[in-house]
């Protein structure tokens, strides 16, 4: 069973962010990343759409043996996860958790900042899950929705992306947070832009990062550990040459080009 691969998923090319911290962290795994790039982005659906779809990736990816499914999408780990553990036999992990330990951990005056989709925010999923490890803590929340199209579009350097990021921002800065969660994973994409307006005295925590030591402790602690080399492969539900192009990109290596797959 070790050699199984993971499966990963995401409304698009965000939780690609994911995969390329999952590749530098176990580079022995193979993985399977699906972009549901016919439906993003989630965040500004319903619970019950977003639930719907998640089922039916999740489900595809199940089918494909993997070992483990890691939920790539902040709204989806907000709205989905519990249905997704509850209905599929294969362990499911998401990025809430790891971003919110990681953020209680980081902070030190404990006032923390969420950056996340419209459906990330109204779930509170974040706030809930820092107040399980510090009740005392302060958390600013703050939607992002113009980033996810942003990123996607490949328009994070582009002079538009920062007039919409210091408008997002200003708020953020007024809550005196000294730690911000990218609660999305398109977000670490314009990480150097968000870096730059909040300045170095406020700690980024990286969804991409956070998520990948607890697939990695995941592994470990259930003797999951492959051996060998890994291998990517891509799926996309619309537009694959494009998505293949942008996967390309952000993972830095050649892949094969990812197969069209309707869910």
């Amino acid at each position: 069973m070790n050699n199984q691969p993971i499966g990963v998923f995401d409304s698009g090319i965000g939780g690609l962010t994911i995969l390329r911290a999952l590749r530098k962290a176990l580079p022995n795994e193979h993985l399977i990343y699906f972009g549901d790039t016919a439906n993003v982005p989630y965040g500004g659906k319903s619970k019950a759409a977003v639930t719907q779809l998640a089922l039916k990736v999740a489900r595809f990816l199940e089918s494909c043996q993997v070992k483990l499914i890691v939920v790539a999408c902040n709204t989806a780990s907000a709205q989905a996860l519990t249905a997704l553990q509850k209905k599929l036999s294969v362990p499911i992990v998401g990025v809430i958790e790891p971003g919110a330990d990681a953020a209680v951990k980081a902070t030190q005056n404990h006032k923390i900042a969420v950056l996340g989709t419209q459906g990330t925010v109204e779930s509170r999923a974040y706030v809930k899950a820092i107040a399980k490890r510090c009740k005392h803590a302060k958390v600013f929340q703050q939607a992002c929705p113009l980033f996810v199209p942003l990123a996607e579009e490949g328009f994070s350097n582009k002079p538009a992306a920062k007039l919409i990021a210091q408008e997002y921002l200003q708020p953020v800065k007024k809550s005196r947070a000294d730690t911000v969660i990218l609660g999305c994973t398109h977000y670490p994409i314009l990480k150097k832009l968000i870096a730059k307006i909040m300045g170095p005295q406020v700690t980024l925590v990286d969804s991409a990062d956070t998520l990948a030591r607890a697939v990695s402790l995941f592994l470990q602690t259930h003797h999951l550990a492959a051996i060998g080399r890994g291998r990517v492969k891509l799926y996309a539900s619309d537009a694959p040459d494009k998505f293949t192009r942008s996967a390309q990109k952000l993972l830095g290596e050649k892949t094969a080009r990812a197969t069209l797959k309707k869910v």
